[in-house]
């Protein structure tokens, strides 16, 4: 086989799922790029969604979770936060294309003229944008992980499907690879597991043309051989091809098991790479840390979508890094946070925990529970953490029970408020582009919004600047209000301290109380910079805090 180091050509795995959604298809390809790197090799990945939105930024959490930013300010879905977390790959704008994005830019070059008059059609207009945005990350990694969203049959990935399909002629079998993830349930009643929902599925893929590589069966009982042979059998594989992924205890077990099943050989024989043996042992050592805690805190997270926690799901991977990192087992209390608006009842939703984080959002449903619960960390010295809308609101309630301004507020939340402490900002510098941002209420939805990566200095002897150890930092934003300059020094003079600012000292970016064990706001998402093996600073001295709350 040819030698990873002397192979300048990307191959490219191509990643389909079938039966039915939420299977893991983001979690396996990203374990399967851990597995990748652990031999050497260097990995990006790319997620083709089906969808018409031009991206997931203005869609409702509760259809499609979390929407997961990238350093360049690309609102993508939130299988890039598997790929980041679980690999070295950095995600941009060229790593997540929608139906919507490729029908966009082919409509686009049809009113330049771009197609000479010709009849625009899915083939090979659409499926040919489809190429070419695959195809842009040749020569960047040695290999390439693209997954399809949606399910195999979907109307409306079939245009992906066909994409593909071609590929694997342009780029040559030995370059290319199909992995299809489908589902082998077992049947309770009866006691058996059934391949037909699988042998269906093959059928579907082989009837757009394509013929699997290499099956990843979902089940909760181990296939024996006799049943990999069988699935193989009906689905012109050999039995080495077939993969249990069986469910596991926890996420970070993924790239153990599919290595045990001998995937990433798989992998190397059929795209002709030779690698030495992979360092699997940060994995091992990684589920060893996950399984064996030597303490638990309880974590409340007062949220608006709580009943679909996908919505968190960066932020739910950040404090299990942060526990991590202080050999802790975080224990999440899901809160509604329309319920804590009550006062009677929300001590005793809040009773026990040993900190509070309150996360971003938008929209003022459920915002005075959250205000509530500030109030709650503040006065009852529980340790806080405040993330976008949290932070907003920490500067919120600070104003209002603190400073004494009364009915101070956002105005998201309030345009009459006679104490605006957060504001939507007319004109602010953005460093990542070196211009000079306008915008106001009329401006497009998404084009009012701070996106991706900014820097921020940091103040000396602050909770921010000790969990960092470095006066500047760079941080991804998604959020459209700002804290209002007119109310800092009146603020500060109350007590708040300013710890981390825009360079040029114009955007308040973190907000701290000194005389608190642990309470911190910040405007950025520091969730979508966390890795399990490298936890983010903030999370991990939070959760440090709520341990030693706990023991006080």
């Amino acid at each position: 086989m040819k030698s990873a180091s002397t192979n300048q050509k990307t191959k490219f795995i191509f990643v389909t799922g079938g039966v039915l959604s939420s299977l893991g298809k983001g979690l396996a390809a990203a374990a399967i790029g851990a597995l990748l790197e652990s031999r050497g090799l260097t990995v990006t990945f790319q997620k083709l969604d089906p969808y018409i939105n031009v991206d997931p930024g203005t869609m409702n959490p509760f259809q499609h979770g979390e929407v997961y930013v990238t350093d360049d300010g690309a609102e993508t879905d939130l299988d890039m936060g598997h790929y980041e977390r679980y690999t070295n790959a950095v995600m941009a704008q060229k790593n997540n294309y929608t139906s919507g994005r490729i029908y966009y830019s082919v409509i686009t070059k049809e009113r330049r003229g771009e197609y000479l008059g010709g009849t625009v059609q899915v083939i090979p207009h659409i499926t040919d944008e489809i190429k070419r945005a695959v195809r842009q990350l040749e020569g960047s990694v040695d290999v390439a992980i693209i997954e399809i969203g949606g399910t195999v049959g979907d109307i409306e990935g079939l245009p992906f499907i066909e994409a593909i399909r071609q590929l694997r002629g342009d780029l040559g079998r030995e370059n290319s690879l199909f992995i299809h993830l489908t589902l082998v349930p077992y049947i309770k009643t009866a006691g058996e597991v059934k391949t037909k929902p699988t042998q269906h599925s093959v059928r579907e893929l082989r009837a757009d043309g394509i013929q699997p590589d290499i099956l990843v069966c979902r089940t909760e009982a181990p296939l024996t051989d006799d049943l990999k042979r069988k699935i193989g059998l009906f689905c012109s594989l050999n039995t080495d091809a077939v993969i249990t992924a069986i469910g596991v205890e926890s996420i970070y077990d993924v790239p153990l098991h599919l290595h045990a099943e001998g995937l990433d050989t798989k992998i190397l024989e059929l795209l002709n790479i030779w690698t030495g043996q992979p360092n699997i042992k940060p994995w091992q050592d990684l589920a060893h840390r996950i399984k064996n805690p030597a303490d638990t805190v309880v974590i409340a997270m007062p949220g608006k979508y709580v009943d679909l926690t996908e919505s968190y799901k960066s932020l739910h991977e950040s404090l299990v890094h942060g526990g991590l990192a202080n050999n802790v087992k975080v224990e999440i209390r899901y809160i509604n946070a329309e319920d804590l608006e009550n006062k009677n009842t929300a001590a005793s939703l809040l009773d026990g925990c040993h900190g509070i984080l309150v996360p971003g959002g938008f929209g003022e449903r459920g915002v005075e529970g959250k205000i509530r619960a500030i109030t709650y960390a503040r006065e009852h010295s529980i340790p806080f953490f405040g993330i976008c809308l949290g932070m907003q609101l920490a500067v919120v309630e600070y104003a209002r029970n603190v400073a004494k301004l009364d009915k101070a507020n956002s105005t998201e939340l309030d345009s009459i408020t006679p104490h605006p402490v957060i504001y939507l900002i007319k004109e602010w510098f953005d460093y990542r582009r070196n211009i000079m941002q306008v915008r106001d209420e009329t401006s497009d939805m998404g084009g009012t919004l701070r996106l991706g990566a900014y820097p921020c200095a940091l103040r000396e002897d602050t909770l921010a600047r000790t969990a960092y150890e470095t006066d500047e930092i760079s941080e991804r934003h998604r959020h459209r209000f700002e804290f209002n300059n007119d109310y800092r020094a009146q603020l500060e003079e109350a007590g708040l301290t300013i710890s981390g600012t825009s360079p040029d000292n114009n955007l308040v970016e973190i907000v701290e109380i000194q005389d608190h064990p642990w309470f911190l706001g910040c405007q950025f998402h520091p969730e979508f910079k966390s890795k399990p093996m490298r936890p983010h600073p903030l999370f991990r001295d939070f959760i440090a805090a709520a341990l030693k709350k706990k023991h006080d």
